[in-house]
């Protein structure tokens, strides 16, 4: 495992986390009674030298959170660890946040959350009133780290100063179809000691070279219009390139698509995984080392991808909706 340098928290920060999304979630087909491979899967990933594990309230609701917080106890506790959660800011104020806190920490079963997120910015009030919960929540020491989530670089900025503290992490979407965060976020991370959690990095499996038009995934959230008939042939040259850097490194797509992430600095990739054999592949990514021109001609590759997507979707979510019911 490789870890990011220079951060002065009480651990290291792994490149490659566990995301948690799916544990306990019905709408992943993970239901309750997935707490049982989620334990072998944490403990994997603890032997394996994972530090990250990322959930949120609305994960399952709340059964992600005691999942995880079961599993990190059964594989030795906490320490150690970096454990992350966020709050969903339907009413972001100070004190709702502060609520919200305490019951998050109740089901991870932690004295203090390591990094403490709010999960995505409200479209309309600032975070004034949550920043200055999330300041009275450090220092009483029930919250570590302050992190957000989905923020443009010019909202974090703002969050930092309505916290009058850093605001170490910012979580959005990055993969090789999400390549925005390189542009802005990264640089920022990277020059202000910050860091960037990449959630979907293989985009939602797209970037696993496991499907195409023909084999399509059967659960609720990927039936959407990124896996359309058309999109999924878009990404064949993609996944070719994918393969081609794959077999030079003797690795898989996905692998070397996780190795596109973390290539960037400050940056933590947190995919989740279904087996230990998922997630024993993910952290294998961690070790693959991309040349230039390996990161350059996928990064090349992503951007020749033309997809469906904006108001020319419709028709074709539509066609594919009936197609399905014939």
């Amino acid at each position: 495992m490789r870890y990011l340098d220079d951060f002065a928290t009480p651990a290291r920060w792994s490149v490659i986390g566990l995301g948690t999304w799916q544990f306990g979630s019905s709408e992943w087909g993970y239901g309750p009674g997935f707490a049982g491979a989620a334990t072998r899967i944490v403990a994997r990933a603890r032997e394996l030298g994972v530090t990250v594990f990322d959930t949120a309230e609305m994960y399952g609701p709340g059964r992600s959170e005691r999942i995880l917080g079961d599993a990190l106890r059964a594989s030795g506790g906490p320490d150690g660890a970096v454990v992350a959660t966020k709050f969903l800011p339907v009413l972001p104020l100070g004190p709702v946040l502060q609520q919200r806190a305490v019951a998050s920490a109740d089901r991870l079963g932690v004295p203090t959350v390591d990094l403490y997120q709010i999960h995505k910015p409200h479209p309309v009030l600032g975070d004034a009133s949550a920043m200055r919960g999330m300041a009275a929540l450090q220092r009483i020491g029930l919250v570590r780290e302050a992190g957000v989530s989905a923020y443009s670089l010019a909202r974090w900025r703002r969050a930092e100063r309505d916290l009058g503290a850093p605001v170490l992490s910012n979580q959005v979407e990055f993969s090789l179809l999400r390549r925005e965060p390189a542009t802005d976020l990264v640089p920022y991370a990277a020059e202000h000691g910050r860091i960037v959690l990449a959630y979907s990095p293989l985009a939602q499996g797209l970037l696993t070279g496991r499907y195409d038009e023909t084999h399509r995934p059967s659960n609720t959230i990927r039936r959407n219009t990124a896996w359309l008939p058309e999109n999924l042939r878009a990404l064949r040259p993609l996944l070719d390139v994918l393969r081609d850097v794959a077999s030079a490194h003797d690795a898989t797509p996905a692998q070397v698509a996780l190795a596109w992430v973390v290539h960037h600095p400050n940056t933590v990739a947190i995919p989740g995984a279904s087996s230990v054999a998922q997630l024993e592949s993910n952290v294998a990514a961690a070790d693959i080392v991309l040349g230039p021109a390996e990161h350059a001609g996928l990064t090349a590759a992503a951007a020749a991808v033309h997809r469906t997507i904006g108001p020319r979707r419709f028709p074709a979510l539509a066609r594919d909706l009936l197609g399905s019911r014939v």
